[in-house]
C-alpha cells in the first residue's frame, strides 16, 4: 500500500477509536479536540520517537504555563486596577515569552507542542463559563488543565505514534 494511503487509514483508523474513548469511557478525563492538537504537533515535530518524547515533555510544559499564567490572571487583583483587557496581555506576553524562552533549555526545545499546548489550555478553560476560576485551578478534579488537558496530550501523543508505527507497517509490507 501507498505511504499516503496507509497514513489516511491509519489515522482514521486510531482518530475514530480515539474520538470513541474520548465520547465514553474517557468521557471528562480527556478532550478529543486536545488530542488531535497533540497529535499533530507529534506529526509537525517529525514523527518519530524523539517527537514523541517532545510532543509529551513540551506539550506538559505548555500547559504547566498555561495553569501558571490563568492563576496568575485570576488570582492576582491586578484586573481591578488595570482593566481586564491589558492585565490578560500582560499575563500572555509574560507566559508566552516563558514558553518560547525556555526553549533555550534543549529539554523544551519543541516549541510548537508548548506553544499549541499552551494554547489548548486556555481555550479549555475559556470555552466554558465558570472554568477560568481559582476554583478550577487548584481543584484536583479533571475540570484542573493541569489534568485534563495533560492527559489529552499524552494520548494525543500516543495515537500519533501508533498511527505512524502502523502506517510505516502496513506501507512496508
Amino acid at each position: 500500500m501507498n505511504p499516503l494511503t496507509a497514513t489516511s487509514l491509519s489515522i482514521a483508523i486510531f482518530g475514530a477509536i480515539a474520538t470513541w474513548m474520548a465520547l465514553s469511557p474517557l468521557s471528562g478525563f480527556v478532550l478529543i479536540w486536545a488530542i488531535f492538537i497533540a497529535w499533530a504537533a507529534f506529526a509537525a515535530l517529525g514523527a518519530d520517537i524523539t517527537a514523541f518524547k517532545n510532543t509529551v515533555i513540551c506539550g506538559l510544559f505548555g500547559v504547566f504555563i498555561g495553569w501558571v499564567g490563568a492563576i496568575s490572571f485570576v488570582a492576582l487583583p491586578f484586573a481591578a486596577t488595570l482593566g481586564v483587557p491589558l492585565w490578560a496581555a500582560i499575563v500572555v506576553a509574560i507566559t508566552a515569552f516563558a514558553v518560547v524562552f525556555a526553549s533555550n533549555i534543549s529539554l523544551f526545545g519543541a516549541v510548537p507542542a508548548s506553544v499549541l499546548s499552551y494554547a489548548a489550555t486556555f481555550a479549555y478553560l475559556m470555552q466554558t463559563e465558570g472554568k477560568m476560576s481559582v476554583g478550577t485551578l487548584t481543584s484536583s478534579s479533571f475540570e484542573n488543565p493541569l489534568l485534563i488537558i495533560s492527559l489529552s496530550v499524552i494520548l494525543g501523543a500516543v495515537f500519533g505514534k501508533l498511527s505512524t508505527d502502523v502506517a510505516g507497517r502496513v506501507s512496508a509490507s
